[in-house]
């Protein structure tokens, strides 16, 4: 055999995988081509997403911003009411041991008194003059007039709402 038609075999099979291979690549380009429209297509709505996020920024920034002081603003009014409150507790603390004392005061007034006068003799008469009392009193009008009294003695300048509606309520039970 000749070695021209030898090597126009050898190149006629080597052009026939070429353009083999030239086939399967144009499918290829033509799907990256299909590919590249939907790819730009995604990366034009991916612009636009990163456009409005950005000029979202702002706003949020803002946004945060003011929830931040009105965060502070609520902060501040809480530690307001909260320190209001301690006071009130403390006040409310010291009315109730005066309370508490002028009962316990009132109870022992109120004791010897009862226990004193035996029951079907007359009253006998002591060295301090005792306070009228009505003939029906008991020891708990006693102790509420007690009460009342040391309210009474809390300058009336000086009362709270809560002090003002505890006398009220006081002076209501006799």
């Amino acid at each position: 055999m000749d070695w021209k038609i030898i090597l126009d075999l050898f190149v006629s099979v080597l052009l026939i995988a070429t353009i083999g291979y030239a086939v399967t690549l144009n499918r290829r380009l033509t799907q990256l081509r299909k590919n590249r429209d939907e790819m730009a297509k995604i990366i034009v709505s991916f612009n636009e997403a990163t456009v409005r996020a950005e000029s979202s920024i702002p706003k949020l920034r803002k946004a945060a911003e003011d929830a931040g002081m009105a965060l502070q603003e609520r902060v501040e009014k809480a530690q307001q009411l909260r320190d209001d409150l301690a006071f009130m507790i403390e006040r409310a603390d010291t009315m109730a041991n005066r309370l508490e004392g002028a009962v316990r005061s009132a109870r022992t007034e109120a004791r010897p008194q009862v226990t004193s006068q035996p029951r079907m003799s007359a009253p006998m008469p002591s060295a301090a003059p005792a306070p009228q009392q009505p003939a029906h009193s008991s020891p708990r009008a006693a102790t509420m007039a007690a009460a009342a009294a040391a309210a009474n003695e809390i300058d009336g300048d000086e009362r709270s709402e809560a002090e003002r509606e505890l006398l009220r309520a006081l002076q209501s039970m006799r």
